[in-house]
This record gives structure tokens, sequence and C-alpha cells, in this order.
């Protein structure tokens, strides 16, 4: 069942690109109730997704919680550099979890 869904997944295009998935980047990282989770992997726009889809037939149906305006506004988003990743595994490194401190506005009462 994997092998197909992974063959099916060649119909679904990459929501950054719209390029389609290759069956040999795509790898199913699990099921439950009829939902298959997904990692898919675009090798044109290097994008990485996970993926829930149901299976009907010879079709996959993608299951997503964001709207039409939402996944337009991800598609254009710019990819995180490697810096971006060290700086922010910086920040959480040093992070105390102060989330008040951090927007300007400290616990009160606490």
């Amino acid at each position: 069942m994997e092998e197909r869904i992974k063959r099916l997944m060649n119909t679904v295009r990459c929501g950054h690109c719209g390029q389609p998935y290759q069956s040999h980047n795509v790898r199913v990282l699990g099921h439950t109730n009829g939902l298959w989770y997904v990692n898919a992997y675009c090798v044109s726009c290097q994008s990485q997704f996970v993926i829930a889809a149901t299976l009907t037939g010879e079709k996959v149906s993608l299951t997503s919680d964001l709207t039409e305006i939402e996944n337009i506004r991800f598609a254009n988003q710019v990819t995180p550099t490697a810096d971006d990743i060290l700086d922010m595994h910086g920040f959480l490194k040093q992070f105390n979890g102060n989330f008040g401190s951090l927007f300007g506005r400290e616990k009160v009462g606490g």
C-alpha cells in the first residue's frame, strides 16, 4: 500500500512551485483511520512538506487546515537559509521561555 501511495503522489504538485513530486522523494510516515501522512520533497524548489492525504480509488486527496489565501501567502515566503536556522538555534538555546519579556510585556503579579 505504501508503494501505491508513493506512485499516486506523482499526480500531486508541489504547493510551492507547482512541479509534480517524484515517488523516490516521497516517504510514507504512517496512517490512521484512512488518513496517510506523507513527507514529500520537491527537487525543483527544494521545499519539503508533510502532507495528510486520503486514498480514494486511484486518486490522492490532500487534507489541509490552511485556507486558499494562506496557501498563497506561504507559497510566496522566502525559504530560511542555513544562517537563519543557526540564528534561531542560538536564540532558542538562550531563551528562558518568558514571552512577556520577549514582547515587552512583563508578567504582572507573578
